[in-house]
């Protein structure tokens, strides 16, 4: 385990979580994946036991978590079912804008019943044409009077159509480029606003993830974060904290994985013997136990560093994030390849651990955009 600085109130927090996830989330996790419904059971135990709490501030309603704590609790509630460990995830992304960018009357009006979990969040910034591109987005807004009028779409929104709180970004100046943008906070029954497709996902089958249509929607000018054309900035400074959540999310769907493998390496036997005597089986559960450590250490650092109000934290949330995810990956991959044919029958969560893996290298930006940013910010420190 690597080491962490939580406080003790946390550390209980996390242990309690840790349980919780064992006893009430494992025995779910299947049935998620295989009915592709939002888990609403999932989400009120999480509320009932303050877990949703955890992002927002003790003035708003919430429990004012550390961001390691954070992290912490996504990788165990992930470590059973990556669609449960993601429902945290984005309840801390989607009212992330509102925390950087807000004013005291938004956090007031929105952090409360965000908090408690009456209310979900969401955050949409990706459309069609422009995923890693953010800054080619499409949808625009144009203000009238004391409303803004938003027209356009935004897809792949994980909590999309279920989620009464939406952060959603917008072109208010066409010829400002990136300053151009602006974010607003957009509630689920807003005039204009409605839900367009459902998508059929590879893996975290139970999160809705779905297009989020604006014609004509009228979103008050108090909605609206921060000031016009600083949408961008608000949208990369949530990314650059966030990120650290779904390294997290990898890191537990990894640890899941290891746990599985050990254990059945244990109890198959194979020419009179446990699999797990075989050196062959050994060195890789070895590189799998090194590779999820690894990750571990990297999305923690990541996260005490933000807690620490450290300025290089960006560099090391998309390193968590990079690392992880990869991490994931082939903890996932080497995991069913232990496991044999059994690996690849749904009867054993192997198979689902390595579909929930792969969305974890492409959301809240891609690999190869971390790998740029981590690039960049080296080339900055060089240089300077």
């Amino acid at each position: 385990m690597a080491v962490s600085h939580v406080s003790e109130d946390e550390k209980a927090l996390i242990e309690a979580i840790r349980e919780i996830a064992q006893e009430r989330v494992a025995p779910r996790a299947a049935e998620i994946d295989h009915s592709g419904e939002f888990p609403w059971d999932m989400k009120e135990l999480l509320a009932s036991h303050d877990i949703l709490a955890m992002p927002f501030p003790e003035e708003y309603g919430g429990i004012g978590a550390s961001e390691l704590a954070i992290s912490m609790a996504v990788e165990e509630l992930s470590r059973c079912c990556a669609t449960t460990g993601l429902i945290l995830a984005v309840q801390q992304l989607g009212s992330m804008p509102i925390l950087l960018a807000g004013n005291d009357e938004q956090k007031r009006k929105y952090f409360p019943q965000l908090a408690s979990g009456e209310w979900l969040a969401a955050f949409g910034l990706t459309e069609a044409g422009s995923g890693s591109d953010a800054a080619a987005m499409q949808t625009f807004a144009v203000r009238k009077g004391d409303k803004y009028t938003l027209n356009g779409s935004k897809r792949f929104i994980t909590n999309g159509g279920l989620a009464q709180v939406n952060t959603i970004f917008a072109i208010t100046d066409p010829q400002a480029g990136t300053r151009g943008i602006s974010a607003f906070i957009v509630e689920k029954d807003f005039p204009g606003f409605s839900v367009g497709r459902i998508e059929d996902k590879m893996g975290i089958k139970g999160s809705q993830t779905a297009e989020l249509i604006f014609e004509n929607c009228e979103v008050p000018v108090e909605n609206l974060l921060g000031g016009e054309g600083e949408g961008f900035k608000i949208a990369m400074r949530t990314l650059d904290r966030t990120r650290i959540g779904i390294g997290a999310q990898a890191l537990g769907i990894a640890q899941g994985a290891l746990d599985l493998a050990v254990a059945y390496a244990k109890q198959r036997v194979q020419f009179k013997k446990p699999i797990a005597e075989n050196q062959g089986i050994q060195f890789m559960l070895a590189d799998m136990a090194t590779k999820v450590e690894a990750a571990r250490l990297l999305v923690y650092h990541a996260s005490e560093l933000v807690d620490d109000g450290d300025e290089q934290f960006s560099k090391y949330s998309s390193m968590a994030k990079m690392f992880a995810s990869d991490a994931a990956m082939d903890v996932t991959n080497d995991a069913i390849q232990v496991l044999g044919g059994y690996g690849y029958m749904k009867e054993y969560p192997a198979e689902r651990m390595l579909r929930d893996a792969k969305i974890t290298q492409i959301y809240e930006g891609t690999n190869q955009i971390q790998r740029l940013v981590i690039a960049r910010a080296l080339l900055s420190e060089r240089n300077s």
